[in-house]
Formats: C-alpha cells, sequence, structure tokens
C-alpha cells in the first residue's frame, strides 16, 4: 500500500475545534445543542464511562477528565491518539478506499497489531464501512460491510492532532461503567452516561458495540448506580432511548423526551427517533449552622424599612438556602419591602418582583427594575415647590389625622408634581421617597391609628418633612445600580403571575393567624393611596382613619391561605420553591410539608428563630409574643 498523503509536523494545533474521531451511529452529536445547556457551569471533573465515539467530551473539550470503555478496541485507539498520534498518521496514510483494502484490513487481528497500526485500522474502517456503523458479533469481531463512498476523509490529520492534544490530559481506562465510577466519581464531578440503548424495534441489537449485550437488567443496575451518584453529589445526564422502564427508573428526575434522525435504517422514512435526557443534580444537602456568607456591599444599600413582614433582619439566611441552587433568574411573589428582591438583584440574578400593594412595587420599580436612573438634587428640590396644580386631596380628606397641615399641604404639592414627571424610573424615585418620609414622620411607621400617641421624640420625628423627603431621595438613589440582567417590578395578584420560567420563586405571603390580622391595607393605607392616588378605592368615611377597604386575599382564612399555597405550588412546580412562614401561622408545619410535596419530590424544613420588629395586635403591644421561630420550606 503507498502513502497517499504528506504528513505535516506536530505542531501544537490548539483547542479551537475539536470534533470527534469516529463517525458514531450512536453518537450524541445531534443532542448536544439539548445536552450542552443541561451541563452544570461549575464542576469537578468531567467522567464519561461508556464512551464511544465521545461527542459531548470533544465538544465541551474538559481538561483531566475520565472516559472509558468496556470496548479494548475504542480504548486501544484514544490512548495510541494520545500517546502516538504521528504513528497513527503513518499507519492511515498507508490506505486507500478500495473494497479489497477494506476487507482485507477488516479480516486483520487488531490484538496481534501494533497499537497504533490497530488504532488506525479502527479509523480506516469507521470511516469507509456503512454508515459509519460500529458493530461487532458475540466473537468481538467488526463485521460491518464496505461503505462504497466515493471520497470519504481516511486521514484528517487536524482532527487527529487537536484530539492528541485534549487526549494527553485524559485518563483513558477500559472497564465496567461500575468499577469506574465506584473507584473515581467524587462529589461535584460531572458525569455524562450514555449506555447501549433499550431496544424499540426488533432491529436494535443491529448496532451492537460489543460482544456483551446490555439487557434489561443491566438498565435496572445503571439506575441504582445513577442514584447512588445522585446520594454522592455527582451532576449526571443519561440519555436513552424513550422507553417506559427509562421514565419508571428515573422518574423522580428531570426526563426531557427529544425528536433524534437514525442513520441506520435502509428505510429513510424509518430513520427518526425520540431519545430522552435524564437530568440528575447533586442531592441537595442544607446545613446552616454554618455561618452564612456576609451579605454583598451592594445588598445593604437598600434602604431599611419598619415594614410588616420585612425578611431584612433574615436575608442572610434566605441567601445561605437560596445559593445552594444553580439558577440564573428569581421570581420574588410577595415582595412587600422589596428587600428580598434586592438582594437576588445584588447577586446578579434577572429578579421579577411581584406585589399586589402599588406601594411595594413602586419600589422596586425604583430600586429593582431600574438598573441606571437617578433623581437629581435640582430635581429634588424642584418637587417641593408649587408648580403643577394641586387638588389639595391629603390636606382636606386626612386633616388632623396624621400630619400637621403644613405637612398635608407639602405631600399635595409633591404629589402634584410627581405627576408630571415624564421619566418612570424618576418617578417611581419620587414616589419611593414620599412613603418614605411618610412612614418616617408616623411614630410607629403605621396608620391605624389617628394622632401622635406613640411620638417617642425619636431624631425622624423632629426631622422636618423637607428634610425627610430629600433624604430619602438620597437613600434610593444610592440603591440604583445595573446588575447586567433586565429585572421587572409587577403590580399585581401573584395568582395571575403568567411569567412562570423561573429557576427559583421566593414567596414570602400574608400569615394567617386567627390571633392576629394580616391585614396591611389597613396599617399601611394612607401611603398605599399615596402610591395609587387614591385610583379605584372608596375610603371608608365611617372609620377614623379614614382607611379603604382592603384588598381580597386568599392568606384572610385557613382554608384559603391552604388552596392557594397548593396552587401556587402546582403552577411555580418547575422552580425551585423558597417559602417563608412563621411558627404562629397556618397552614401548620405538617401542613405545608404535605401541600409542598405533592408538587416536589424534595421538601426540606429549615427553622430560624426570629423577633419581629413590633407586635401584630395594637392592643396587646406592651406583651405581644413576637418572637417566633420562622420556618424556610424549600421545595426542589
Amino acid at each position: 500500500m503507498a502513502i497517499t498523503a504528506r504528513i505535516l509536523d506536530g505542531k501544537h494545533l490548539g483547542l479551537g475545534d475539536c470534533r470527534p474521531l469516529l463517525k458514531w451511529a450512536g453518537g450524541k452529536t445531534q443532542l448536544l445543542s439539548d445536552i450542552l445547556p443541561k451541563m452544570p457551569k461549575k464542576y469537578g471533573r468531567f467522567i464519561e464511562p461508556f464512551f464511544g465515539g465521545g461527542a459531548l467530551f470533544f465538544s465541551v473539550k474538559p481538561t483531566g477528565g475520565l472516559i472509558a470503555d468496556s470496548n479494548p478496541e475504542l480504548v486501544n485507539l484514544y490512548r495510541a491518539v494520545a500517546n502516538d498520534v504521528n504513528g497513527v498518521l503513518v499507519q492511515l496514510a498507508r490506505y486507500q478506499n478500495t473494497e479489497d483494502v477494506f476487507y482485507a484490513v477488516r479480516a486483520l487481528d487488531w490484538t496481534k497489531l501494533p497499537i497504533s497500526e490497530a488504532a488506525a485500522r479502527t479509523i480506516f474502517l469507521n470511516r469507509t464501512c456503512f454508515n459509519g456503523l460500529y458493530r461487532v458479533n458475540q466473537k468481538g469481531q467488526f463485521n460491518v460491510p464496505f461503505g462504497r463512498y466515493k471520497n470519504p476523509k481516511i486521514l484528517d490529520e487536524e482532527t487527529l492532532r487537536v484530539a492528541s492534544t485534549l487526549l494527553k490530559s485524559t485518563t483513558i481506562v477500559c472497564g465496567d461503567y461500575k468499577t469506574v465510577l465506584r473507584d473515581n466519581a467524587q462529589p461535584n464531578d460531572f458525569v455524562f452516561l450514555d449506555p447501549p440503548y433499550l431496544p424499540v424495534s426488533a432491529y436494535a441489537d443491529f448496532k451492537r458495540y460489543t460482544k456483551e449485550q446490555f439487557y434489561e437488567e443491566d438498565h435496572v443496575e445503571l439506575a441504582a448506580e445513577v442514584k447512588r451518584l445522585h446520594e454522592l453529589d455527582c451532576h449526571v445526564i443519561l440519555t436513552n432511548s424513550n422507553h417506559p422502564l427509562v421514565h419508571e427508573q428515573y422518574q423522580k428526575f428531570a426526563i426531557e423526551v427529544v425528536q433524534t434522525k437514525r442513520y441506520i435504517s435502509c428505510n429513510g422514512k424509518g430513520r427518526t427517533g425520540e431519545d430522552v435526557i435524564v437530568t440528575v443534580p447533586p442531592k441537595q444537602r442544607f446545613n446552616l449552622r454554618l455561618a452564612p456568607a456576609p451579605l454583598p456591599v451592594q445588598a445593604t444599600q437598600y434602604p431599611s424599612t419598619r415594614y410588616m413582614g420585612s425578611k431584612n433582619k433574615l436575608l442572610t439566611e434566605i441567601w445561605a438556602v437560596a445559593s445552594q441552587f444553580e439558577f440564573d433568574a428569581a421570581i420574588d411573589l410577595f415582595s412587600g419591602s422589596g428587600v428580598v428582591s434586592y438582594m437576588l438583584k445584588s447577586h446578579g440574578k434577572a429578579v421579577v418582583s411581584n406585589d399586589y400593594m402599588a406601594m411595594s412595587a413602586t419600589f422596586t420599580k425604583a430600586m429593582v427594575e431600574n438598573n441606571e436612573v437617578t433623581l437629581s438634587q435640582d430635581e429634588a428640590l424642584g418637587l417641593l415647590e408649587p408648580k403643577n396644580q394641586v387638588d389639595r386631596f391629603v390636606e382636606t380628606t386626612f386633616q388632623g389625622l396624621y400630619f400637621s397641615d403644613d405637612d398635608n399641604r407639602l405631600i399635595d404639592i409633591v404629589r402634584a408634581n410627581i405627576k408630571a414627571v415624564r421619566n418612570p424610573y424618576k418617578r417611581a424615585i419620587a414616589m419611593s421617597a414620599l412613603i418614605r418620609a411618610c412612614l418616617k414622620k408616623r411614630p410607629r411607621g403605621i396608620f391605624t391609628y389617628v394622632g401622635h400617641r406613640y411620638d417617642d421624640g425619636r431624631k425622624d420625628l423632629l426631622m422636618t418633612f423637607r428634610a425627610q423627603f430629600l433624604e430619602a431621595v438620597d437613600r434610593v438613589n444610592a440603591a440604583v445600580f445595573d446588575n447586567g440582567k433586565k429585572n421587572k417590578a409587577r403590580n399585581g395578584d401573584a395568582m395571575t403571575l403568567q411569567n412562570r420560567e423561573s429557576g427559583l420563586v421566593y414567596i414570602d405571603p400574608p400569615y394567617y393567624s386567627p390571633l392576629s390580622d394580616n391585614e396591611y391595607v389597613r396599617r399601611y393605607h394612607f401611603v398605599e393611596g399615596l402610591a395609587r392616588d387614591w385610583q379605584d378605592v372608596e375610603i371608608q368615611e365611617h372609620t377614623i382613619t379614614k382607611k379603604f377597604k382592603s384588598y381580597p386575599t386568599p392568606f384572610s382564612s385557613r382554608k384559603g391561605a391552604a388552596e392557594a399555597f397548593d396552587m401556587l405550588f402546582k403552577r411555580f412546580r418547575k422552580s425551585v420553591l423558597v417559602v417563608s412562614y412563621s411558627s404562629n401561622s397556618q397552614p401548620t408545619l405538617d401542613e405545608m410539608v404535605a401541600i409542598m410535596a405533592k408538587h416536589k419530590r424534595h421538601v426540606e424544613v429549615v427553622p430560624v428563630d426570629y423577633k419581629y420588629s413590633f407586635g401584630n395586635q395594637g392592643h396587646k403591644i406592651g406583651d405581644n409574643k413576637n418572637a417566633v421561630q420562622e420556618y424556610i420550606f424549600v421545595g426542589y
């Protein structure tokens, strides 16, 4: 056989384009676009014990990986390319694409050839046989016929040299997958499993890669090994045919069915099929006894508040749980003060912040959705001066109730000027500052009583309203930053939120307890009215506080809360669920676990000791038991 190709020197070609060495009928090239997004962003070692053609390995190009196969001829090929690529190239250059040469080479016993020549034989037969099929008989002998291709690329020097560079840093093992995994797999490793597929047709065994067959009981054993890897905290992705046994064995994990094209059917119309991709994450383990990592400095820039139910003091615990999952996007369904949404934004997440209270949505519009707009000092000062027509609504409606006549008049002036601001983020900053000034100037920051009975002479109460407003503008401005993501503030019912594609959903609803009420509107009706300009609400004129009717919520009863949780957990069942709830609330802990377990395979409960900033019931302020245990329920 004459040398028909020129052998280049062995210069380093880099790993920019690394392709499989073999045409592989069972290869995963057409599944790469589905598999790659499911791989973890960070992992320890890449391990692939059913290596075959190695499409994923050559696409990912991992350093220090481990590849294995029970087929010694394939293992010999990869070891030879790693250790003597020049020898393989020399041998490949001797082959010609003729039927006589093909069958002469096929008749050779590869085990009696030099290592590099045996490797070259494997590549030559693969490139020139029918459909690139690798099949052996029960004696382990390659038995695919000649392919009759006009000009197959037998010697692909660039591909071989690039592959050699990658394979040099790779451990290459010949052995059974169970032995390979038990000897090598460690926590956080990524394991890709592409076993011989379960047969879905009478001719499935046509693609036998080794003389040993892989029966249904072998697939059951493989599933047990996958579960062991899950417990070991490995990342696992497995592919197989869309067979009922696969769904049965891996039902606790994510299974995706993918349409694929087959390359070995003699009938073109029959060259379609369905593969499944099973994604198995490491088993989550929660341990909040370890000191949570400190929050990013940016997270501390959010203006503090005494807003009822605010999770400002629980941010480190909430993040300690959330950070144990990989997610890029998060939904804060009941954002309240907005502090959790802001914390998630400060960690670089794309955040959808939702609340049925307009004031809450105003806060998150200004500091979560807004990435760059601020309100200048001149603009803030201008809002304090009468420039637009003033309706005197606050001055006349709430006279003598919460603020002085002068302060009420100034609130009306600022309200009128805010309406004329065209930029929605500047408008949100200004309204957030106005609301914050009202809360700061109000003893205990609530509007369930009139007058100043709880005036303790603290600094906030002594400051002028004008000074409070300007200081609030500065605080809100300081909280504005760009996390490089598109964030969204929404004012609406959590039950109607359509955005269901999120890695994590945080749920902190109004806590229902028969011993106290959870009416946010009753406490904050004045500032909520400011945020919505008292549109579409009816002030209850017969009440001393001039409140308006509370918004309807399912969390006003035990039955309603249980049904709402069930609906939300079902709606967001594809996301990680993190739920804050209190030990003095209903449904009870056991009931919450049962509801979440209907929709999530794993439910964890993390208890956190917590003390509310003030009592829930006005008539029990002196003796209210506001030291409770907060629960963080986690469903995944």
